[in-house]
């Protein structure tokens, strides 16, 4: 039986689908917000017509993206967990978000709550304080033409874990034969329909509570200012080896916690919303609520993706054995790439994380000491990858006000320090990063079970293009013992019937980083960003597309 723990890790990879969308369509909103800052292209480029047509469509079309998102994240949910059917329990989703909303409207008009009530403007004459009030009209928005609470993403992925339930339960009945027509997958969309207005109902009750416990959470971290974004960004890396750190982020990005604001009367809840709020309609957010919000973003990655882990990479390399310091090469080369043009960590990071408790830690600490810093420094740089990309993008093309030379500076001091702390402590510790491994590791697999479809490689060599997908089934304990395989942004995820038949050194013969047991049925084969590919090779080989 499939544990709680091993759905909860399902969501953090069923979160990434609307985050790949939002990352890149915020690339494209940084760019479209550099063309039209006159500081960088000038006010004759300004004024011509046409190009600022354009570049208007994209930030339309971009922050028509950024305020849907929790219903991508409703859609998301329930098909990212749902068993088999994908494409109804998404329709599903998309029917059942509207009708849980349907359900909060009618709650709150039941108790008198409507949009003219809770604006600003009524609560101050009703007396109350121009802070409370504000404070009281941010629950309120507007989400697809309906007055209702403003759950943010929280209120997509509660609907689609609810679709998924329902769907789960329910695609297969069958139904008497009168109404056969309406049963199997048919029958989700309906009992959605049904159950979700209930919820809306349920969550109306009791989402004042929530919201309460939300806004306390985020007051203490503003209150703890620097210690909270330290604790955030220390957190955020130590989640890595589970793939739970999407949770985390998710919650600072899109919930009262990361930040809250005021646009033109409507509620900006979260870090990145608020971000991406300021880049769709300049000067609608003032500079210090965005700067506040930025903490939690890109701006203390930088110093760590760019400088501080590609620095590692070198030390890695250069504490290698003389004899395996090309095949190490190759592997830092690309990590480093990666992590310095992208922010994409895990190919480096899983090089040291399970071979080194000590490394990771001081990871994690130097990490959260790169957020806080960067905090204290007043940058302003956003999105949510780090890498040279969106240094660039929105930082040095956002102008002086970002401060995009202090995250320069504090690179310079991060290179050296990670190099030579990561150089001590292998050396000083014996870790065995890549090309340090113990020659029994270096040599043939003879001592680890084999299937009964599998031979022994050697580790290192890795198998042509035709045969990696069969080295990676058998290294998985074969077809049957495969229930399902999928990827986010470096990991293959795979969910398998036992782990015990999972063979670790067979799957590094294919290029693996590293491979994680992250509950009894769920095993992550790190391969970094080719992983994409690797995974359709998998599928195609089992014969299936799920």
């Amino acid at each position: 039986m499939i544990k709680l723990s091993s759905k909860i890790h399902d969501l953090g990879k069923a979160l990434m689908t609307p985050i790949s969308v939002i990352a890149a369509a915020g690339i494209f909103l940084g760019l479209a917000a550099a063309l039209q800052n006159p500081a960088i292209t000038g006010d004759a480029f300004n004024d011509m017509r046409y190009p600022q047509l354009v570049i208007g469509f994209i930030r339309a079309v971009s922050g028509a993206l950024f305020a849907n998102l929790p219903l991508f994240f409703a859609v998301a949910t329930a098909m990212g967990l749902a068993n088999a059917e994908k494409a109804t329990a998404a329709f599903a989703a998309g029917i059942g978000f509207i009708a849980l909303h349907v359900g909060v409207n009618f709650c709150l008009k039941a108790q008198g709550i409507t949009a003219a009530t809770t604006t600003v403007a009524h609560l101050t004459g009703q007396g109350l304080a121009q802070t409370e009030a504000m404070m009281y009209a941010a629950e309120f928005t507007n989400t697809l033409g309906i007055f209702t609470y403003n759950m943010s993403v929280l209120g997509g992925v509660i609907t689609g874990l609810v679709v998924m339930l329902l769907h789960n339960r329910f695609y297969t009945i069958t139904l008497p034969t009168a109404i056969a027509f309406f049963g199997g997958r048919r029958f989700v969309p309906i009992i959605t329909v049904l159950v979700l207005p209930l919820v809306g109902v349920a969550m109306a009750l009791v989402w004042p509570a929530v919201a309460q416990g939300i806004l306390w959470v985020g007051e203490l971290i503003g209150k703890t200012g620097e210690v909270g974004t330290f604790i955030y960004a220390t957190s955020e890396r130590l989640l890595i080896p589970t793939g739970l750190h999407h949770i985390i982020n998710e919650t600072v990005r899109f919930t009262p916690i990361g930040g809250m604001t005021t646009v033109d009367g409507q509620s900006i809840v979260g870090a990145l919303n608020i971000f991406n709020a300021a880049l769709s309609t300049p000067g609608s957010i003032p500079d210090e609520v965005t700067r506040e919000a930025t903490r939690f973003l890109a701006q203390g990655k930088i110093p760590v993706m760019m400088f501080g882990l590609p620095a590692a990479a070198l030390a890695m390399y250069h504490t290698a054995r003389p004899q395996h310091k090309e095949r190490v090469k190759a592997l830092m080369l690309a990590g480093a790439l990666a992590s310095f043009t992208t922010g994409i960590t895990e190919p480096l990071e899983f090089c040291f994380i399970f071979v080194s408790p000590v490394l990771y830690i001081l990871h994690a600490l130097l990490t959260g000491l790169s957020f806080m810093l960067m905090q204290i420094m007043d940058v302003m740089i956003g999105n949510v990858q780090g890498g040279a990309i969106d240094f660039l993008i929105f930082g040095v093309l956002g102008g002086a006000r970002t401060h995009w030379w202090d995250a320069l500076i504090l690179g310079a001091i991060y290179a050296p320090l990670y190099y030579f702390s990561f150089r001590w402590l292998i050396l000083k510790m014996r870790v065995e990063t890549p090309g340090r491994e113990s020659e029994g590791e270096l040599g043939e697999v003879t001592n680890s079970p084999q299937p009964a479809t599998g031979t022994t490689a050697a580790v290192g060599a890795k198998p042509a293009a035709g045969d990696q997908s069969q080295v990676i089934i058998d290294g998985l304990g074969g077809v049957a013992n495969i229930l399902q395989v999928d990827c986010c942004f470096t990991r293959l995820r795979v969910k398998v019937n036992d782990m015990a038949q999972v063979l670790d050194d067979k799957l590094k013969t294919t290029g693996a980083h590293g491979v994680k047991r992250v509950t009894e049925h769920d095993v992550h084969v790190i391969y970094g960003p080719q992983v994409e590919r690797i995974a359709n090779q998998v599928k195609v080989a089992l014969g299936t597309t799920a």
